[in-house]
């Protein structure tokens, strides 16, 4: 019951999150037109829901399948304005849909042979094979782009853009196995990397603490001066006015992460040295992070290895620091 109950809540989170991170791509390709936006929901309703039914492998799997298929709407739109600005816009969800059904269509028909694929063990010799089709769709983008399709009229533009996507819509229904093959390894790499999370999570809790506690205490620090200096002591795009404490804040933050938008820049030595302070600190915090999460690491390696050693409980030393046998004897 128990693992039934956790099996649905898994199901669930993942069916939340890839509609989650499907809902926000369609929103943000809205510009493209409110068409474009609900058959990119659709395709993607349609094609997770017939992944997850065929291979369910998880969150994971779901994740990585809903990812791949938010970059093939982010270049769609890219790839499809820029080599056929012309093209009518009733033919462009009709041009996204081609690859999708096409390799869902596919997943479907070769389903039997595809879930003894998705039942198997990570394997990268066959990624070799995927990167060959990748290629040839590569190749297929480039001389769109390349080609003088962009100066024929709108027909023209329209005929070339189902054309290509039709080409495309081949190439994945022919790459079917590979590309899954390919989300398994990647659901098996981002199981293994939720498992290192957790095991980071309270080095990363603390960077994350200590960087608040700086970017905080800073941001007082420069507003106080401020408020304290008889003159303005930053500059606002270049004309010198007094900072709030939400905008001290956001000196500070990029400040201490180095980023340096330059739309607020101190004006007073003694702002500018105390900006030189709180970046050789945040490099220091960053060196403190990335030591704390390297030693995690180690020493989760080291409980690995020392539960995989068969017949042998925890190590314990001796008087010479030689690991001795701490099991009892049969």
């Amino acid at each position: 019951m128990t693992g039934r109950r956790t099996a649905r809540r898994e199901a669930l989170l993942a069916t939340g999150l890839t509609y989650g991170l499907m809902l926000v791509v369609a929103a943000g390709v809205a510009d493209q037109g409110w068409a474009f936006a609900a058959a990119s929901l659709l395709v993607a309703s349609v094609a997770l829901g017939g992944l997850n039914l065929l291979f369910p492998q998880g969150l994971t799997f779901a994740f990585g399948a809903a990812n791949g298929l938010a970059v093939y709407v982010c270049l769609f739109v890219v790839m499809g304005r820029a080599g056929f600005p012309a093209a009518h816009e009733w033919a462009r969800p009709l041009a996204f849909l081609l690859p999708v059904l096409a390799f869902v269509g596919a997943c479907w028909w070769r389903r039997e042979r595809l879930r003894v694929a998705a039942e198997g063990s990570a394997d990268l010799r066959h990624f070799p094979r995927f990167m060959r089709w990748l290629l040839v769709s590569g190749l297929i983008g480039a001389a769109s782009l390349a080609s003088p399709i962009s100066r024929l009229g709108p027909d023209g533009q329209t005929i070339a853009l189902l054309f290509a996507m039709g080409l495309i819509a081949a190439i994945g229904a022919a790459a079917v196995e590979d590309v899954v093959r390919l989300l398994v390894d990647v659901a098996t790499m981002l199981r293994r990397v939720t498992v290192r999370l957790r095991a980071l999570s309270v080095p990363i809790a603390t960077y994350v603490s200590l960087f608040a506690l700086l970017a905080v205490a800073f941001g007082c620090a420069y507003r106080i001066a401020d408020g304290l200096s008889r003159e303005p002591v930053f500059l606002f795009v270049g004309t010198p006015a007094r900072i709030s404490f939400s905008e001290a804040l956001h000196f500070s933050v990029v400040t201490l992460s180095t980023v340096g938008y330059g739309d607020i820049q101190p004006h007073d030595d003694g702002i500018r040295l105390l900006a030189a302070l709180q970046m050789v600190l945040g490099q220091l915090l960053l060196l403190f992070g990335f030591a704390e999460i390297m030693r995690s690491h180690t020493d989760g390696e080291r409980r690995e290895d020392d539960g995989e050693r068969p017949g042998f409980g925890r190590k314990a030393g001796n008087a010479t620091g030689v690991p001795v046998r701490t099991d009892p004897p049969p």
